[in-house]
């Protein structure tokens, strides 16, 4: 099974994060995507993110209508900071039988070189890349390897800090998040400080 592993802090998930997927999961040769919810990012403060659960559920609520995306919380299982190299190896043990792949966006291609162990990913995993809004899409120096897949994918502009701050505000965000994700977030009163 051919596995595509969308990486976020998902905090909180929404709409833009699952038409990517599911584009990616009817669009391409991927059999099923899965969303991997990172419980802290090297380069994010982690001050900023909301509890691991409350996000894995926000992820588990968003996705139970798709058969081909699912929820893994894999990396919460993982030594914390983690790296994507690390994360790729435990899973190809634990499902050998699996092939894994990458999904990300333009945006994180261009800093792909910094990665920890870059070389190791490309040269062992596919990576998908969804189009993003910039200016400097033109500069993706590694567009042309064999192993980067560019996906003529919606162009989605949604951010989960822009919905973070709209929530703050008291400002009505509702159709950018799945219904369901929207209620766990009002009732638990997330995003309001």
């Amino acid at each position: 099974m051919k596995i595509g592993l969308y990486f976020g802090t998902f905090n909180p998930i929404h709409v833009g994060h699952l038409i990517i997927a599911n584009h990616m999961a009817e669009h391409s040769d991927l059999d099923q995507v899965w969303m991997v919810v990172t419980p802290h990012n090297p380069h994010k403060k982690k001050s900023s993110l909301l509890d691991d659960f409350h996000r894995l559920h926000m992820v588990y609520l968003a996705t139970e209508g798709f058969s081909k995306i699912k929820p893994s919380d894999i990396e919460f299982k993982l030594p914390q900071p983690n790296y994507t190299v690390n994360t790729l190896v435990h899973l190809e043990e634990k499902y050998p039988t699996h092939i894994f792949s990458l999904i990300m966006g333009e945006d994180n291609l261009k800093s792909l070189h910094k990665w920890k162990n870059y070389e190791v990913i490309l040269q062992n995993h596919d990576i998908y890349v969804y189009p993003r809004i910039s200016s400097e899409a033109e500069n993706l120096e590694l567009k042309n390897h064999p192993k980067i897949h560019l996906i003529d994918a919606p162009i989605v502009e949604i951010s989960s800090t822009f919905i973070r701050n709209n929530i703050k505000e008291g400002k009505n965000i509702q159709p950018l998040l799945p219904a369901n994700v929207w209620e766990y977030i009002d009732h638990n009163i997330f995003y309001k400080k």
